[in-house]
């Protein structure tokens, strides 16, 4: 029985230039679409801003004391800077962002200044979700968010994927998963 239970476990050593490497994947890029979208949502998103603060302060239905006017004009400017850092931001870290897909994991990379790199083995996945808002629908985009064994939360998301391509994964994960567990 011992040498039976030999053969079906082993936990050999790896020597350090046989581990695999991370940096040697075959990273895929977002789709195209994705930096111009995420750009455009963040400006959109500082101008309706600027502009709710702009209406409070010249509102013809109320007289806003003078002082009131004033102090708004430091929130719309703080406003208005922090939008255009957070595109330059976006310009700069978007095209960084990348994933591999192999057939036992699939890893996620992203970060500007901290680079991050997460993988996650299919076997472990709980369950994959895409995720779509109504400008990710409009472009034709989708997040695919893969959750592991005994988390509640994602583990990590994928943004900016065409949608086809995210239902691709999706089902690949699905059914290889499957294949790994009961076949």
């Amino acid at each position: 029985m011992t040498e039976q239970a030999s053969c079906e476990f082993s936990n050999l050593e790896i020597s350090k230039d046989d581990m695999p490497k991370l940096q040697a994947l075959n990273y895929t890029e977002l789709s195209e679409k994705y930096a111009p979208t995420h750009r455009l949502v963040s400006l959109v998103t500082t101008v309706i801003m600027m502009l709710i603060l702009v209406c409070i302060s010249y509102q013809p239905f109320f007289d806003v004391p003078k002082d009131v006017v004033n102090t708004l004009q430091y929130p719309i400017w703080g406003i208005g800077t922090l939008g255009l850092v957070v595109s330059l931001y976006h310009s700069l870290a978007d095209p960084k962002k990348r994933y591999a897909l192999r057939e036992q994991d699939i890893s996620y990379q992203s970060g500007l200044v901290f680079r991050k790199t997460v993988s996650q083995p299919i076997l472990r996945v709980q369950h994959v979700e895409l995720k779509r808002g109504p400008v990710d629908r409009k472009v034709g985009l989708a997040n695919l968010q893969v959750f592991s064994a005994g988390g509640a939360m994602h583990t990590f998301e994928i943004p900016g994927l065409d949608f086809e391509t995210a239902e691709d994964i999706r089902q690949f994960i699905l059914a290889h998963k499957d294949i790994n567990l009961h076949g």
